[in-house]
């Protein structure tokens, strides 16, 4: 059995601790008025310099001519803007976090209903990542509830008054609509953690048994639940991700954001692995289990970058304005964390994971893992920044300290449910395989 060792906990309980009080601080200096506002873009492009610095500068002079000629409705505006940030912060590592564990849910789905030899061994690791599916839904839930609440500006379709001047959003009222909204919500959430809850007691029940009809039980589950999955995946990313921009959209986006969780969950699975590997446990668990993993995490940055070219590519060729704005908002306001994005998530995978010999070393799939995520982490931060905080967005305290806080809480609770069973299945009929796995 796993025992969660008191330095990870306080760690993890730490920066919990650390990442509140600064989310505290960045939801309480939030402007409370367009003069507070004013006074604080102003106080940062005058205690700046550099590349972004200078684009906020640009944006703040073209938006005082578009001021003169709209006046409060710009300043209100901003002001929205600015009160998105702490907001858009918290959601951008709420969600994160939470695609990390739905991603590592649909891998251990499909190694269930693919009956896959391989990975048996890691079961237990990919069940304790997927043990935050809980605590991060109904977070993530209430944090829904709260923008249907108007507590933020984040969707700006929930405002009855923008509808009411938008023909576009009049046009697609029956789907963007909070009541809605928040039952699909619902039905995503409970069909997740509904599946995730079944397999694990499966999973433990089969280690019970003295036939194979949980396993049975747990494949049919699976393969149903990846049914419920490619459509609720698709659905959940139009709801939470690309109706923060709802005057746009694209076919692959479904696709995308899965390619974006998929990897981020795979890369997890490999870091606690070797973790638990560098603390004694998971003996059985060979350099050829790591291999596997690495090699999903290279092959699905590949798919990750098919997609996102894929999609770049043709909408900027077509250069149809209600489509391509949206690139452009992000190159002119985002270039940094944009084109990093691309190169931590494509050329770093690709110079550094395609060697084989290199997915066998611990040290170096954990250090290709931390670049991987961040990259994950500036891919979320690009789907949602530009559409709430538009050009007021740096790095600082609300980003730093959410991710600080949900990273914390995930790390908490992972590896508090990985010691509630033993980390090895012992009567999956393909465990021996997994054991003897070689490649």
């Amino acid at each position: 059995m796993y025992t969660f060792s008191n330095r990870l906990k306080i760690g993890s309980l730490i920066l919990m601790a650390l990442g509140l009080v600064g989310m505290g601080i960045g939801f309480v200096s939030a402007p409370s008025t367009v003069e507070e506002a004013k006074a604080m873009v102003a106080a940062h492009d005058d205690g700046h310099g550099g590349g972004h610095e200078e684009a906020a500068h640009e944006a703040s002079g073209a938006a005082a001519h578009a001021d003169e000629a709209h006046g409060t409705d710009h300043d209100e505006h901003l002001l929205h803007q600015l009160q998105n940030r702490p907001w858009s912060a918290t959601y951008v590592a709420l969600f994160f976090f939470f695609m990390i564990s739905l991603g590592v849910l649909a891998f251990y789905g499909v190694q269930r209903a693919s009956q896959a030899g391989w990975s048996p061994m890691l079961f237990r690791v990919m069940e304790g990542i997927t043990a935050w599916l809980v605590p991060g839904g109904i977070l993530l839930f209430v944090f829904l509830v709260l923008s249907v609440l108007h507590m933020n500006h984040l969707f700006v379709w929930m405002d009855a008054d923008t509808v009411a001047h938008d023909e576009l959003l009049q046009g697609k009222a029956g789907y963007l609509n909070p009541t809605f909204f928040l039952i699909r919500a619902a039905i995503y959430l409970g069909g997740w953690i509904g599946y995730r809850e079944i397999s694990r007691r499966l999973s433990l029940a089969q280690d019970a048994s003295d036939d194979n009809s949980n396993f049975v039980k747990n494949f049919r589950w699976s393969a149903a639940f990846l049914v419920f999955y490619l459509v609720s995946e698709s659905m959940m990313s139009w709801d939470w991700i690309m109706s923060l921009d709802p005057h746009w959209f694209s076919t692959l986006f479904g696709w995308y954001v899965f390619a974006s969780m998929f990897v981020s969950g795979i890369t997890v699975i490999a870091m606690v692995t070797i973790y638990l590997k560098s603390r004694g446990y998971l003996p059985d668990v060979n350099d050829s289990h790591i291999h596997d993993l690495a090699k999903f995490m290279f092959g699905i940055s590949i798919f990750w970058t098919y997609l996102w070219f894929s999609q770049f590519m043709l909408i900027w060729y077509a250069n149809i304005p209600e489509e391509v704005t949206y690139y452009v908002t992000r190159i002119e306001n985002y270039s940094l964390p944009f084109w990093g994005m691309v190169a931590m998530n494509f050329i770093f995978p690709l110079l550094v994971l395609m060697n084989s010999d290199y997915k066998r070393l611990n040290w170096f799939v954990i250090m290709a893992g931390i670049v991987v995520l961040m990259g994950h982490y500036l891919d979320v931060f690009n789907m949602v920044m530009p559409a709430t905080v538009g050009d007021q967005w740096y790095i600082g305290i609300p980003e730093i300290s959410a991710v600080l806080f949900f990273g914390g809480a995930f790390m908490f609770w992972v590896f508090r449910a990985l010691t509630k069973a033993p980390l090895q299945p012992t009567r999956n009929p393909y465990i021996e395989e997994s054991r003897q796995f070689h490649y």
